[in-house]
């Protein structure tokens, strides 16, 4: 189906409508009563992942209650470290654990398990199969240096100490690491794609901690590396990138990665990012999640100026990173009927 009966996918590909398409990171989640109910049934977080029937539902769950303009793939960036063979578990309450750290072991040791990708794209089949003609299907991937920072380490931080350490260290290990990463990415992207999604994410949720030197060698070379060698498989998908943090190194990571379109996360001005990004180049964001929590006045004027500064931009509407789980449901209503009106 064409972009112009899809409105989001009509403004990745760089059409600016007037009309603002919205959907929101972490959409298909925790703040929904619907999505708790499920987790319960089925248990941990991985199992709920491995399961394509209730994973679609999932992914679907927000599209028939606020009908977003995007439905986003239900899966987890460390499907990828998990396919290259690194053991991946939840623990509840404390996140993901990846095991045997690479801080402690070696990548060459591992055997990829690609095969560990298949229920991600049964799962994108059976949404594919029921989705509205005209909601836009997202896939997703994390960006090599925020997948290694959790390799290395083998659970997330906030510093990302220990990989920018190895980094630093050892760059060329560290190196053979995001080109694992870089070209199990591009395979599951395109599988993604084969399966049915319209348009895909890279999330480098980390990239605000990296110095420039770093950020050129970790973030914007290695994703310019998967771009390039996934418009080779899929030169009409539209790839939007998000280098979460990086501040003023976004308008560099716009110009050199190759992505069709900038996520911008809530610490960005917008109306700075409207003067210094590429001409004509789409944007995605940038409410605060905190605002959306918050409602009343604050969001309406938050919602107000973002809208103002993009005005004349393709720019699709969204948070500046994953919607909290104590969000009201009653503030994401509100929020949709400010951006449609």
């Amino acid at each position: 189906m064409s972009g112009s009966t899809k409105p989001l996918l009509t403004v990745l590909n760089g059409r600016n409508t007037g009309k603002k398409p919205i959907w929101l990171m972490r959409q298909a989640g925790r703040y929904l009563p619907e999505y708790r109910a499920l987790r319960a049934e089925k248990g941990g977080f991985l199992e709920l992942v491995y399961d394509s029937d209730a994973a679609a539902e999932v992914t679907l769950q927000p599209i028939r209650r606020f009908g977003f303009d995007g439905a986003i793939l239900f899966s987890d960036i460390l499907i990828v470290p998990y396919a290259l063979g690194q053991d991946l578990r939840f623990e509840a309450g404390e996140g993901p654990r990846l095991s045997p750290p690479l801080v402690d072991a070696s990548l060459a040791a591992f055997e990829a398990v690609p095969g560990r990708l298949e229920p991600v794209y049964r799962t994108v089949e059976k949404v594919k199969a029921v989705l509205p003609a005209e909601t836009t299907f997202l896939g997703f991937a994390g960006s090599p240096w925020t997948v290694a920072t959790y390799m290395v380490a083998g659970q997330g931080s906030r510093e990302q100490a220990e990989a920018r350490r190895y980094a630093y260290r050892d760059p060329e290990a560290f190196a053979a690491i995001i080109d694992a990463v870089a070209d199990m990415t591009v395979d599951y992207l395109s599988g993604q794609v084969n399966a049915g999604v319209e348009a895909v994410q890279l999330f480098d949720s980390w990239a605000g901690s990296l110095s420039p030197d770093q950020f050129e060698q970790w973030v914007i070379a290695p994703t310019a590396r998967i771009v390039s060698d996934f418009k080779k498989r899929h030169p009409e998908v539209p790839v939007i990138g998000f280098p979460k943090g990086a501040g003023g190194k976004i308008a560099g990571y716009a110009r050199e990665t190759g992505v069709d379109v900038i996520g911008l996360d809530e610490t960005v001005d917008p109306e700075w990012a409207a003067r210094s990004l590429p001409a004509g180049l789409p944007v995605q964001g940038n409410l605060d999640p905190l605002a959306l929590i918050a409602g009343g006045k604050s969001l309406e004027k938050a919602v107000r100026r973002i809208i103002s500064a993009f005005e004349d931009r393709p720019h699709i509407f969204n948070l500046g990173h994953g919607i909290l789980p104590d969000t009201p449901i009653a503030h994401v209503e509100k929020l949709l009927e400010l951006v449609r009106q």
